[in-house]
């Protein structure tokens, strides 16, 4: 395939005055995280950060104007590619190791998936395709050369933990079932919830090795009862306390 290079690799949009979310236009939807920027009164929170393709620092400079802390929701590739521009770099101690030892499937092409992967992500809902972009970040860029580097945390949090950007303070919840480690970052003073890959608008994946889906169901129960107001997600568009309720009751309902 004969791709074209791409005039700018990320787009972005402002939520809210504190809340802008990036995303990677060029990217098969299957592996286009969402990029949460949170301004904060002493340093700002940056929520996964995308296939590192390109440099997110760069492109987003405006942004970036003052310490970062930079949180992994999960270390699957596509939410750990620019995690090594960052110097505080926070995640669930139990996928510490994945950012040491990024995992050896991290690929740009959906025709080097193994069978039975494929055929999960099929199940679940995904029209796979053989190369996972549709252009290049610039001239000679080798989609076969992509690799993830390493960027060992300097912070491992646990449930219940914070952490905190001054003025906005967000707990950590552990929300497995998806992966071991899977976090959601909640504030419960505006009801705001950055929940990862462990619910989003989208088809769920409970099939991925590490996945666990009895413990996946008990995620779910958790977020039937958590007051959200928006949920910030690790796909797709963000959704309010109803939608998570049906996006969670639809997966017990398929599970159970």
């Amino acid at each position: 395939m004969d791709l074209g290079v791409a005039k700018n690799w990320f787009r972005s949009t402002r939520i809210d005055d504190g809340i802008t979310l990036l995303w990677e236009p060029h990217v098969d939807p299957l592996i286009r995280c969402n990029i949460w920027h949170v301004r904060g009164s002493e340093r700002d929170l940056v929520v996964d950060s995308g296939l590192g393709i390109a440099s997110l620092v760069e492109a987003a400079r405006h942004l970036f104007e003052r310490p970062v802390t930079a949180v992994a929701t999960h270390t699957h590739y596509d939410h750990i590619g620019g995690f090594h521009e960052f110097e505080e770099r926070v995640v669930h101690r139990l996928e510490a190791e994945r950012l040491v030892t990024p995992s050896a499937f991290a690929s740009l092409r959906g025709d080097r998936i193994e069978e039975d992967l494929l055929a999960s992500l099929r199940a679940a809902g995904y029209a796979v395709a053989a190369v996972l972009v549709d252009a290049l970040p610039h001239g000679g860029y080798d989609l076969d050369a992509y690799r993830v580097t390493p960027a060992p945390a300097t912070r491992l949090v646990e449930e219940g933990d914070t952490v905190s950007v001054g003025d906005r303070r967000f707990e950590v919840l552990h929300l497995p079932g998806h992966s071991p480690g899977s976090i959601g970052l909640w504030e419960a003073d505006s009801g705001v919830l950055f929940s990862g890959d462990a619910v989003y608008d989208g088809p769920l994946l409970d099939e991925l090795p590490g996945s666990d889906i009895a413990v996946y169901l008990k995620t779910m129960e958790r977020l039937l009862e958590l007051p959200v107001s928006v949920v910030h997600a690790g796909h797709d568009p963000s959704f309010g306390r109803d939608r998570l309720r049906e996006l969670a009751r639809a997966y017990i309902d398929k599970r159970s």
